[in-house]
C-alpha cells in the first residue's frame, strides 16, 4: 500500500506511451523519454539522462537475452563497438564530473547534446533508406581492417552521445551498422546493437549514479508503464505501416530538438 502511494500516475502513463511507441517503431526510448522528463515534468537534464540510461539498460537487457537465445548477436561486432564506446563513455563521465555533476554548465551541455542527438535521429529516420541505397556498397567495399576501425569509431561517437543525452544507441547505431555491414541479416544488426547498448547504458548510467543523477522512484514508476506498453505495441506493430510511423515520429523529434537547442 505504501508503494502505491509513491507511484506517480503521470510517470506510469508516460512510461506506457514511450514503451508503446518504441514497440511500434523500434526507436530507442531515450529520444522520447528524456525530453518528456525535461520538458513536461521539469526534471533537471542530468537527472533525466541518468535515470533514462538505467531505464534503457534494464529494458534492453531483456531484449539482448532474447536475441542471445536466438543467436542473432554478432559478438565480434559488439566487441568492436564496445572498444570505442566504453572508453569514450568513461572519458565523457570524467568531463561531466569535472564540470560539476548537476551544475548549470552540465545541464546546458546535456540539453544542447540532447537537441543535437534528436535532430540526428529524426534525420536518420527520414533518410535511412537513401543512405543505405547510395553508400552501403561503397563502404562495404573497404578492407576488413578499415571496416573494423570505422566500427570502433562509430562506437566512440555513440559512447559520447549516449552518455551526454541517452540518445543514439537505437536509430543511429542501427543505421551506422547497416551501412558498415550490409550483408549481415537485419536481425543480427538489431541484436548486436541491443547487446552493445546494454553495457554502454549500464556504465554511463552507473557514472551518472555516482554523480547523484538518478531518481530510483521515478525509474521504477516509468518501468511499470513502459514494459506493458512495449509488449502490447510489439503485437500490433506488424499490422501497421512502419514508414508512416517513423515519418510521424521524425516530425515529433524535429520539433522537440528545436525546443532543446533553442
Amino acid at each position: 500500500m505504501e508503494l502505491l502511494q509513491h507511484i506517480n500516475p503521470l510517470y506510469v502513463a508516460s512510461g506506457f506511451a514511450v514503451g508503446f511507441i518504441v514497440g511500434l517503431t523500434g526507436v530507442g526510448g531515450g529520444s522520447l523519454m528524456t525530453p518528456i522528463l525535461i520538458l513536461l515534468f521539469g526534471v533537471h537534464p542530468a537527472a533525466a539522462v541518468g535515470t533514462d540510461l538505467l531505464y534503457a539498460s534494464t529494458t534492453k537487457s531483456g531484449g539482448a537475452a532474447v536475441h542471445a537465445l536466438h543467436r542473432t548477436i554478432h559478438w565480434p561486432l559488439v566487441a568492436r563497438l564496445a572498444l570505442g564506446s566504453l572508453p569514450a563513455s568513461l572519458l565523457t563521465l570524467m568531463l561531466l564530473n569535472r564540470l560539476g555533476g548537476e551544475s548549470a554548465t552540465v545541464n546546458a551541455l546535456i540539453s544542447k547534446s540532447l537537441g543535437f542527438a534528436l535532430l540526428l535521429t529524426a534525420a536518420t529516420l527520414v533518410f535511412r533508406r537513401f543512405l543505405i541505397a547510395h553508400y552501403a556498397e561503397r563502404i562495404a567495399a573497404q578492407s576488413d581492417a578499415t571496416i573494423a576501425r570505422l566500427t570502433v569509431a562509430v562506437g566512440g561517437a555513440l559512447g559520447i552521445l549516449v552518455t551526454l543525452s541517452s540518445v543514439g544507441a537505437g536509430a543511429l547505431g542501427v543505421t551506422a551498422l547497416l551501412l558498415l555491414y550490409p550483408k549481415l541479416p537485419i536481425a543480427r544488426i538489431v541484436g548486436s546493437d541491443i547487446a552493445h547498448a546494454v553495457p554502454l547504458t549500464l556504465i554511463a548510467g552507473a557514472g551518472h549514479l555516482l554523480m547523484g543523477n538518478i531518481d530510483f522512484a521515478m525509474l521504477a514508476t516509468l518501468l511499470i508503464g513502459s514494459l506493458p506498453g512495449i509488449v502490447i505495441a510489439s503485437n500490433l506493430a506488424p499490422r501497421l505501416p512502419e514508414t508512416a510511423l517513423q515519418y510521424g515520429l521524425s516530425v515529433v523529434l524535429l520539433a522537440v530538438s528545436a525546443k532543446m537547442i533553442a
